[in-house]
């Protein structure tokens, strides 16, 4: 059998030495959360899933959309004989909801949030030519409470913005060896105004004596090497210069990016660990109401892709189902996306990086509590800036996502949570802009940017809405005739983060009534005719588009997804529409770009 999703998961901080561990796992349902005192970690199991796929997927072999208070797994693999003398990393890319692992018998770690992995040590547990029984235990208890994006927390049907849930493992599983003395994940910021990069190396367990080498190349070799003291008692910092005749920009149209190549010395000179990496070199900044990239205005031709498949729910059945969502996407005339609800697995981020694909990262928030928020909220979050730092294709963050509560009269928590999301974000990363909340409620004072959600079908008033922007008076949602629900505008580039969503179905003109009742919706009433949704969808672009106060928009959506029909594409990838006209419509320079 050949092993599902065995491409390397983490293809910013890259290994020679790996073990997949997806394929057939034992699998057991544990209905009450009852498992622990039943024996389950002791006994084998009762079932069969594949992994990575999550147990309510087809591809899973499991198929089961009910409501899972816990599930449990079981594998036992054997760890390489040649990894002798190295100790061994568990890796999971991510397991919803609350997992603990325990390894022949002795727990030895846990997690909190559906979205980020963790690893797991088994240094003093097993050893290389040793059988290694994993356990997985993962809770994923109903109802709200947990930020589980689109996932329905309390019904077994999906239904309106809300699909199937994902419950446990639904990313690779994997082993490394390591040194004792080892290198962690980078943290590499682009500096383009001074021609260089930067990067930070956590070091485990480092030694007097050690040392960190890191080489930057290009398509022509080396551009330089960059040798530091990596002692015990500090984190060492590098700089990598690049000479002006070599230094070659990251953007959409040349998405070129500089391999980085990471080595940790011990006191006789000897490598001890060894890991490759890649950059960008790139800049965000903003002027006025503009974004810029690298100094120049690029119109955010946004779609937003929740990442949902029919066959894997929020799993792709293959890393090329990644890269071709990207794909249909430049197709269709987008040159970006909004992430939006889920926080995408690291090889998505991978292909966005290498195609020139601008996104924004998001937190997949419905779902929790934003009245009474929890740390964990703020870990999670802060788990997931700091894992995806480095891609370049990243421009933006955003938190949270349609926060409605009015204000002045919100809810203290509510104001707290996203006054300390951003604050958590501007801590982690000062290179990109910060949205507190992706439409309605924004709450926090000195906002990078300023957006609103407007799904107006009527071309005309959908411009005559926005064009206030020009005097500093935009859209807000709901609209001016409702409270106020946002802090006021202050000037900040502007973008409509959510607009279009189109109902429209392929033959939906001759079944519209049918349409009307099989539970499927999108926004407005749908067009008569397919000249009529080209013209809808011309209308609503250009309105965005030559608005010379408006850095970019997000249209709704890529895909179908479930009995949400207003995508691009159908909820199986195939194309609704002619992409070329779509593409015509949505690449003519915008107002932005002419400046």
């Amino acid at each position: 059998m050949a092993i599902p999703r065995n491409e390397y998961p983490r293809p910013q901080f890259i290994r020679k030495d790996w073990l997949c561990l997806n394929g057939p796992w034992q699998f057991e349902i544990d209905a009450g959360d009852t498992g622990a005192e039943r024996g389950l970690l002791d006994r084998e199991l009762s079932g069969r899933i594949t992994v990575p796929f999550c147990p309510e997927s087809r591809l899973s072999g499991v198929e089961c959309v009910d409501f899972m208070n816990a599930v449990w797994y079981r594998r036992t693999v054997t760890v390489p004989k040649a990894w002798a003398g190295r100790k061994v990393l568990l890796h999971f890319q991510a397991v919803d909801y609350e997992a603990t692992v325990w390894v022949n018998g002795r727990r030895v770690g846990a997690h909190r949030g559906g979205w980020c992995g963790f690893t797991c040590d088994l240094g003093g547990v097993v050893a290389a030519g040793e059988k290694a029984t994993i356990v997985v235990r993962a809770r994923d208890p109903k109802g709200p409470g947990k930020p589980g994006g689109k996932q329905t927390p309390t019904a077994y049907h999906s239904s309106g913005c809300l699909y199937t849930r994902t419950t446990g493992i639904w990313q690779t599983v994997w082993m490394e060896p390591v040194s004792e003395v080892h290198l962690k994940r980078p943290r590499i910021t682009p500096d383009l105004a001074g021609g260089r990069f930067r990067l930070v190396q956590p070091i485990t367990n480092s030694r007097p004596g050690t040392k960190l080498r890191v080489t930057l190349k290009d398509n022509k070799g080396v551009v330089c090497r960059a040798l530091a003291d990596a002692d015990a008692d500090f984190t060492p910092t590098l700089d990598l210069p690049i000479p002006k005749a070599r230094r070659r920009l990251w953007g959409p149209e040349d998405p070129f990016l500089y391999d980085v190549d990471i080595e940790l010395l011990d006191a006789k000179g000897k490598t001890i660990d060894r890991a490759s990496s890649y950059a960008g070199l790139r800049s965000v900044t903003i002027d006025g109401q503009a974004v810029r990239l690298n100094g120049r205005s690029v119109f955010q031709r946004l779609v937003l892709d929740q990442g949902y498949y029919p066959d894997g729910i929020l799993t792709a059945a293959s890393d090329a189902a990644l890269r071709k969502d990207i794909e249909l996407s430049l197709a269709a005339g987008f040159n970006g996306a909004r992430l939006h609800q889920k926080v995408f697995e690291e090889r998505f981020l991978y292909h966005a990086d290498r195609l020139g694909y601008l996104v924004w990262g998001e937190l997949g928030d419905w779902g929790l509590d934003r009245d009474q928020p929890k740390a964990t909220y703020i870990t999670q979050w802060l788990e997931v800036v700091a894992r995806d730092y480095n891609h370049p294709a990243i421009v933006g963050w955003c938190p949270l996502n349609e926060t409605a509560q009015p204000i002045p009269d919100g809810v203290e928590g509510l104001d707290d949570l996203t006054h300390g999301l951003v604050l958590a974000t501007k801590a982690m990363d000062q290179t990109r802009p910060v949205l507190d909340a992706s439409g309605y409620s924004h709450r926090e004072w000195n906002l990078d940017v300023y957006d609103s959600h407007d799904y107006d079908q009527n071309p005309a008033t959908f411009a005559a809405r926005h064009a206030g922007l020009a005097a500093g008076d935009p859209f807000v949602n709901p609209d001016k005739e409702h409270a106020p629900w946002s802090l006021p505008y202050a000037g900040q580039p502007y973008f409509v983060s959510e607009f279009g969503g189109t109902w429209w179905q392929p033959g939906m003109a001759a079944h519209r009534d049918s349409h009307a009742h099989d539970g499927s919706w999108g926004y407005g009433q749908a067009p008569r005719t397919l000249a009529e949704f080209y013209a809808r969808f011309q209308g609503l672009c250009d309105a965005l588009l030559d608005n010379p106060h408006m850095f970019g928009y997000c249209y709704t959506q890529l895909t179908d997804v479930f009995q949400e029909q207003n995508g691009i594409f159908l909820f199986n990838r195939e194309r609704k529409f002619d992409l070329r006209k779509l593409h015509t419509i949505q690449r003519r320079p915008a107002a932005v770009e002419k400046r």
